[in-house]
């Protein structure tokens, strides 16, 4: 079981340290998605889901596909996923706040990379799980919606408040309702995720899978371009 230190976090951490000193704002997902990493080790240590050993796997692969696209993008970005071309493009223009720039990350990781991250994980035992065990399997992936409702507070006050000081206001008035519209629109889209996902695993044609997928990446693609365009 990994660690608080594990060497994904501590890549992290150095990735958002050197971006914070060049003022480049890919450390603004960066680091919700560190804090939100740190967390779930946290509630794996602290047993809080069904199959602590599979979301710890489940965790690390997801954060290669974030590390693989960010690679990409940086030798050449047109080798990288469209939704996260559209995520790190955006960081470059400062018309683009920090809660669309967050957003846009999250889009893409969720909406995009956990969808295939799901299909890692699942597709060499679907098969031979029991009805039971599947929904295990679901509830792990809900229950992880927890970890992220505990997190969202921490990152609106450590991330976006400091560049958007109105959102502080907007906390004062409304106290947790603005954290709950965040928490409620990830977890539907969490809730989509595994729609997709399952949807992936019951396909045995190579050619309708590549087309399920194509069809996942444009979803992704739409509201991202459509998130980069408010406000």
């Amino acid at each position: 079981m990994e660690s608080l230190d594990a060497p994904v976090v501590i890549r992290m951490q150095s990735l958002i340290i050197e971006w914070e000193r060049h003022a480049d704002r890919k450390a603004i997902f960066l680091r919700c998605y560190s804090m939100m990493t740190r967390n779930m080790f946290v509630a794996i240590k602290q047993g809080e889901f069904n199959d602590g050993l599979w979301v710890n796997s489940l965790l690390n692969r997801f954060t290669d596909y974030y590390f693989t696209a960010l690679e990409a993008y940086q030798q050449k970005p047109v080798l990288a996923p469209a939704v996260w071309r559209v995520a790190h493009d955006a960081v470059r223009d400062r018309r683009i706040s920090t809660l669309q720039n967050l957003l846009l990350g999250v889009n893409a990781h969720i909406n995009y990379d956990l969808v295939l991250t799901l299909v890692d994980l699942l597709n060499p035992e679907w098969a031979n799980l029991s009805d039971s065990q599947r929904a295990s399997r679901y509830s792990d992936h809900c229950r992880v919606n927890e970890v992220i409702s505990r997190t969202t507070d921490e990152v609106q006050d450590q991330i976006i408040e400091p560049s958007m000081p109105f959102m502080d206001w907007i906390d004062k008035i409304l106290g947790p309702i603005d954290e709950f519209l965040i928490s409620h629109l990830i977890t539907r889209w969490r809730e989509s995720v595994w729609q997709n996902a399952t949807r992936l695993l019951e396909i045995e044609e190579t050619y309708k899978k590549a087309q399920l997928i194509g069809q996942i990446e444009a979803e992704a693609l739409r509201l991202g371009k459509t998130i980069a365009t408010l406000g």
